[in-house]
């Protein structure tokens, strides 16, 4: 498909103009001198018939001399001559009626000062006369149709040439570009050779090796500040849930405190599935294994797990499903991005209702909550942005991160989030995955 965008295709579009622009230089310089040296001819032929029809017939106000050549003394030259006439030689087609009826005819003139007398010579050219009396002229003609083909093939072969050439030369050109994305694309050995080329390309090569070398370096850091970090959390978190089932089981069973160690214990598990989930995210998507998953049941964990942020609250809460949905991913991240929206929907709903629904397609989770006010729809994913409570006009508990982290989750597995307003407050938030 051509494409205009295409480095190779301009760069044959601008030859080829540049061709045509050379041969339509060419050709206006033919024309011009052709059209000069035809003016000299005539001009030189008819001041000839001038001194000779002088010499012969003395001062008249009309010589003729056939065929074709008539000189006026201005004052007794025709009115539309006059009107038009100037020292210079000019050309205009006229009509002529002869014995083979009426034949075209192109009709020269100009006007010549001699002493104080100006003449008007005109010189009517057709081809029979030229062949039969102005030798010079006929050479000339034949001379000019041998010209005007030779041209027209050289303007015909030099676009043609300027053509082929172009996208000859087009394909040497782009082909350190090519060798370059190839290198980008498979691995940096070939790059490394590229980048002791002398010319642009090997500027360009240099400059995304840089370029490599400092993303290897950032990604290098990125991931061992995750291992370090996640290697650091989970000693602590292990003795947190080992202490805190110690801890219960050293209580009665109807002691007030059993419920404070088994939350302990709970959100110790918590933050470690968080941690692995964030390991996760921080692989490629093609080394993640994504065994088949229970989207129901994920649904139903997090929506129990949750539930604690509605007490006080008249909000009511269900997950709708048909029948026992299934996605391939890995449960840690379908976890997190699921609960994360189910967390929004129980913090900014006072009253009313949070559905989830499931369904061969998306997961959906409705409420009627505050809703999501229209100024920070493009600040939606952004990190750290919070709501305001529309009521009091102070900013809503949380961090900000929950809608960027659901949004990263969903980049990663190659999944849609979608996001739309109620007309009567409240929001609903939908999963497209892949089965």
């Amino acid at each position: 498909m051509f494409t205009i965008d295409s480095i190779a295709n301009k760069f044959r579009i601008s030859y080829f103009l540049f061709a045509l622009l050379l041969c339509t230089t060419f050709v206006s310089i033919f024309m011009y001198a052709e059209m000069r040296i035809e003016q000299d001819l005539v001009k030189g032929r008819l001041l000839q018939q001038l001194q000779l029809s002088q010499e012969k017939e003395g001062e008249r106000a009309v010589y003729t001399a056939n065929p074709g050549i008539k000189i006026y003394r201005y004052d007794s030259a025709p009115e539309n001559l006059k009107a038009i006439v100037n020292e210079t030689v000019q050309e205009i087609p006229v009509t002529v009626n002869n014995q083979a009826g009426k034949t075209k005819a192109n009709l020269h003139f100009f006007a010549h000062q001699q002493n104080a007398q100006q003449y008007i010579l005109t010189y009517l050219e057709d081809n029979k006369m030229v062949m039969a009396n102005y030798p010079v002229l006929t050479i000339f003609e034949n001379l000019e149709d041998i010209f005007a083909d030779a041209l027209k093939i050289a303007v015909i072969l030099s676009l043609l040439i300027a053509a082929l050439f172009s996208h000859l030369s087009s394909k040497q050109i782009i082909k350190p570009l090519l060798d370059l994305k190839q290198a980008v694309e498979t691995d940096h050995q070939n790059l490394t050779e590229l980048t002791h080329l002398p010319s642009e390309v090997g500027v360009l090569a240099r400059a995304i090796d840089e370029k490599n070398h400092k993303l290897e370096q950032y990604l290098k850091r990125e991931q061992l500040f995750t291992g370090d970090v996640s290697h650091e959390l989970r000693t602590p978190l292990t003795i947190i849930m080992g202490a805190s089932e110690v801890l219960a089981s050293q209580l009665e069973d109807n002691s007030h405190l059993r419920e404070f160690a088994n939350r302990i214990s709970t959100t110790a598990k918590e933050t470690s599935e968080i941690i692995s989930a964030l390991l996760l995210l921080s692989r490629a998507p093609e080394q993640l294994d994504t065994p088949q998953t229970s989207i129901n049941d994920i649904a139903l964990n997090e929506v129990s797990r949750l539930r604690y942020l509605l007490r006080h609250k008249p909000v009511s809460c269900k997950v709708v499903a048909e029948q026992d949905y299934v996605a391939y991913v890995r449960p840690e991240l379908l976890k997190m991005a699921l609960g994360n929206l189910i967390k929004n929907a129980f913090q900014y709903t006072d009253d009313g209702e949070v559905t989830v629904t499931i369904d061969s397609e998306k997961i959906t989770v409705s409420d009627t909550g505050l809703g999501i006010p229209e100024i920070m729809m493009p600040l939606l994913y952004e990190r750290f942005e919070r709501l305001n409570d529309i009521k009091t006009g102070d900013q809503v508990e949380g961090t900000g991160l929950g809608l960027s982290i659901v949004q990263r989750i969903m980049t990663h597995m190659d999944w849609k989030l979608t996001h739309q307003a109620h007309a009567t407050g409240g929001s609903t938030f939908s999963i497209y995955y892949k089965k």
